[in-house]
C-alpha cells in the first residue's frame, strides 16, 4: 500500500468505504491501526508532520487524515506537508481527504497516480441501481416510484442511502414490494434531520424551526459543506419547479414533468409548492449563490465559528423569501 494517499471528490459514502479497506489492509493480528485526524486550517502542518514523524505508543501501524485539504493554500504550509510526503515516516499511512476534486497542485503531484482517487456523484442510473440493489440484497422488492420516492427524499451520496434504506428495511414487510408511500411514511417517521427537513422548514417562512434543525445538524456533528450541499440542490430543484410553473401557467405541469425534475411524491411537491410562495427565479438564484458564498466561508473558517456562521446563512436565506408572496 502506499504511504500517502490523495482521496478527492463529493462522494462520501464510497470515499468511507475506501477508508474501511485501508483500515482492514493495516488490521495486523486483530489490533486496528493507531488513526489521527487532522483538519487543514486548525492544526499548523509544522504540528502534524512533528506527530506523524513520532513513533507510535501503543500501535505498530498507524494510519493519519488531513481532511478539508482544499483550504491547504499557503505556501509554507503545503512546503512542509510535500516535504513529509517526499518521505513519510515507515508503518504510516497518510490520507489527504477533500470534498473538491482539486487542491494545490504541489500536494497533488506529491502522490503517484496510482495514490489519487476522484470520488464522484452518482449518475442516476447508479443511484437507480445501487437502491435496487440494497433492497434485493436485503430480501426486498421495491417498486419504480418506491426508488424515485428514495432519490428524492434522501441525500445524493452513498453513505446516506445506506443510512435510510437500512432504516426502512427495519419496518418493512419481505413480503410486499416496497412503494412510494411506504418510503415517504417511514423515512419521515424515522429519518434524522437533515438538509431537506432544513429546507421543508424554510419553505414554510419558519425561521425559528430553521434555525433549530440547523442546531440539530451541527450538533449531531453534520459538516456544514455536506449541509449546504444538499440546500444547494434544493434549492437547484426549485428554480426549475419554478421554470415548470411558469411555462404551464393555465393548467400547471403534468405529473410526467414533475417526475421529470425528480418530484414524484406529495409531501415533497407540497415543499416545494410551499417555497414557490416564498421565493420567486430570481432569489432562487440568490439562495445558489448564498450558498455557494457560505461554503467557501465554511471551509476556510475554523470549527469555533460555525455555529455563528451557519445561524447568519439560515437568516439570509429566510430574508431572501420574506419579499415573495402570491
Amino acid at each position: 500500500m502506499q504511504s500517502c494517499l490523495l482521496f478527492l471528490g463529493p462522494e462520501i459514502g464510497e470515499k468511507q468505504d475506501a477508508v474501511a479497506e485501508i483500515r482492514r489492509t493495516l488490521q495486523d493480528k486483530g489490533a486496528p491501526p493507531e488513526e489521527t485526524s487532522f483538519y487543514a486550517g486548525e492544526t499548523p502542518a509544522a504540528a502534524m508532520t512533528a506527530i506523524m514523524r513520532n513513533g507510535a505508543l501503543f500501535a505498530e501501524k498507524r494510519l493519519f487524515f488531513i481532511k478539508n485539504a482544499e483550504n491547504l493554500k499557503k505556501k509554507d504550509e503545503i512546503d512542509i506537508l510535500v516535504d513529509y510526503m517526499s518521505v513519510p515516516q515507515q508503518n504510516t499511512v497518510l490520507v489527504v481527504i477533500s470534498d473538491e476534486t482539486t487542491i494545490a497542485k504541489p500536494l497533488e503531484n506529491a502522490v503517484p497516480p496510482n495514490a489519487k482517487r476522484i470520488f464522484w456523484e452518482m449518475f442516476e442510473n447508479r443511484k437507480r441501481e445501487w437502491v435496487l440493489s440494497f433492497f434485493k440484497r436485503k430480501g426486498f422488492s421495491i417498486t419504480e416510484d418506491g426508488i424515485d420516492a428514495i432519490l428524492e427524499m434522501v441525500e445524493n451520496n452513498t453513505q446516506a442511502f445506506r443510512r435510510e434504506c437500512s432504516h426502512l428495511c427495519r419496518f418493512l414487510d419481505k413480503g410486499k414490494p416496497v412503494k412510494a408511500e411506504d418510503v415517504e411514511e417511514w423515512l419521515s417517521h424515522t429519518r434524522a434531520e437533515s438538509a431537506f427537513t432544513l429546507f421543508s422548514r424554510l419553505a414554510t417562512g419558519d425561521l425559528a424551526k430553521s434555525l433549530e434543525t440547523m442546531h440539530t445538524l451541527l450538533m449531531a456533528k453534520e459538516a456544514p459543506p455536506a449541509i449546504l450541499a444538499g440546500l444547494a440542490w434544493c434549492f437547484q430543484k426549485l428554480r426549475d419547479y419554478l421554470f415548470l410553473i411558469e411555462e404551464h401557467k393555465v393548467d400547471g405541469p403534468s405529473d410526467v414533468e414533475l417526475r421529470k425534475i425528480g418530484l414524484t411524491s406529495p409531501r415533497t411537491r407540497k415543499d416545494y409548492e410551499n417555497a414557490r410562495r416564498r421565493y420567486n427565479v430570481w432569489q432562487a438564484d440568490l439562495c445558489v449563490s448564498l450558498t455557494a458564498e457560505y461554503d467557501m466561508l465554511a471551509r476556510s473558517m475554523g470549527a469555533g465559528l460555525e455555529n455563528l456562521l451557519m445561524d447568519r446563512y439560515v437568516y439570509k436565506l429566510w430574508v431572501a423569501g420574506a419579499g415573495c408572496s402570491i
